[in-house]
């Protein structure tokens, strides 16, 4: 049962149609992944002439998962030298204060 601020889609990936449900919030990023799926399968397809398509997506599901996994670690980095710099801000601010 939909609730009032669900959408019923229909996203096509690999000539297949899944129906979802989705917050209006998360329909054009939905829209948006299935695109770049289908964009990726289509670019493999064309390089190494590949046709099965269970291959195609699973090449394609390993370069997407290996991009999320670079990012989250970069903003794992990037937020650890980010926390320290808080960190020391808050002592000095601390000590201008008393």
């Amino acid at each position: 049962m939909l609730t009032l601020k669900e959408l019923s889609i229909k996203v096509n990936i690999a000539d297949r149609y899944y129906p979802l449900k989705v917050t209006p919030e998360q329909e054009e990023i939905v829209r948006q992944a299935a695109k770049l799926i289908n964009d990726k399968l289509k670019a493999l397809q064309q390089e190494f002439d590949v046709r099965d398509k269970q291959d195609m997506l699973s090449m394609t599901i390993l370069e997407l998962a290996t991009q999320l996994i670079t990012l989250q670690s970069r903003n794992v980095i990037e937020d650890d030298g980010l926390t320290t710099q808080l960190q020391e801000l808050r002592t000095l601010l601390k000590d201008i204060s008393l």
